[in-house]
């Protein structure tokens, strides 16, 4: 079932507003949802004036929201990484580990696994609690990656593996030619093989996540009227074209009363249902002022794309 949204779009653009926005509505519509922001610089809390942490908090009536720890999430994935690697090469006590881990804490693609544990995470521990769970999410550059990661690393996985069941029918030669081999250290059958059982898994995870974010969610990117989110915007649509997760909708934000800049965007979207959020000159300073926020059609979109998946 398509509950899971995701708010796209530049930094600064208003993804925080709108998702807050549509949670608040759906909610008031006595929807069970929970909003979570996996943006480092949270201020989730801030727009709903209630503190959120890395563990669900009742905000208002069937509301509960989330602001992810990253950095948490990343000591979660190291921690995770040097127990499977003790695990799999127990035998070899010569392996530096903490020295493993400390590099792997620099290294590229870790930011972005751990954004994707966290997902995995609420998403399998709360899907079935919540009619809509909603992410908002960190700037295009961030977003892109952990979206891009479970399409790019099963190409690795895949070869990988390939390179593993190598290894292996290497082994099983070298124990056929002399039983009383020492040099072999480990498995010689893939079906016991630990690497090539972590690799199974991690295939597995990807394969999910990319299901997750292609088939079973909602994806909306929020544009303004100035040609730079514009531009971000249909860098944001390229990019996950590539990679076959398609967006379902495009949000006009902060869009002049007179309409202006509008024809940009319909002629750039205009194979997508384009809902538009009219700018508010005195701000919002409390969670009922969400309800200014022009957002019915956009929520109600949301809904109808879960109710034509059951």
């Amino acid at each position: 079932m398509q509950k899971i949204a995701f708010f796209l779009g530049k930094g600064g653009v208003g993804k925080t507003t709108l998702s807050a926005a549509t949670a608040y509505y759906l909610s008031k519509r006595e929807k069970r949802v929970l909003i979570v922001s996996l943006d480092p610089a949270h201020n989730l809390g801030d727009v709903y004036g209630k503190k959120l942490c890395n563990e669900r908090t009742p905000i208002v009536e069937h509301l509960d929201g989330i602001e992810i720890d990253l950095q948490e999430w990343i000591t979660r994935y190291l921690n995770e990484s040097r127990d499977e690697i003790r695990a799999t090469y127990h035998y070899n006590t010569t392996l530096n580990l903490d020295s493993y881990i400390n590099i792997l804490k620099y290294t590229p693609g870790t930011e972005e696994y751990a954004v994707l544990w966290a997902i995995e995470h609420v998403v399998k521990k709360y899907r079935k609690e919540y009619d809509q769970i909603i992410f908002d999410t960190p700037p295009t550059a961030l977003t892109l990656r952990f979206l891009a990661m479970p399409t790019i690393s099963m190409l690795w996985v895949k070869e990988l593996s390939e390179m593993r069941e190598q290894i292996l029918k290497k082994r099983q030669t070298i124990l056929s030619l002399n039983p009383e081999a020492h040099i072999i250290k480990g498995a010689t059958d893939k079906t016991q093989d630990r690497v090539y059982e972590k690799l199974s898994g991690i295939k597995e995870r990807l394969s999910w996540l990319h299901r997750l974010f292609k088939n079973e969610s909602y994806l909306t990117v929020i544009i303004n009227p100035d040609a730079l989110s514009l531009a971000e915007a249909m860098r944001i649509r390229h990019e996950l074209e590539k990679l076959d997760v398609p967006i379902d909708s495009v949000c006009f934000n902060k869009a002049p009363m007179d309409g202006s800049c509008g024809d940009e965007v319909k002629q750039s979207f205009h194979n997508f249902p384009i809902f538009t959020a009219v700018w508010i000159p005195e701000g919002l300073r409390s969670i009922e002022d969400l309800e200014k926020v022009q957002i019915p059609e956009l929520a109600e979109d949301i809904e109808a794309k879960i109710h034509s998946l059951n």
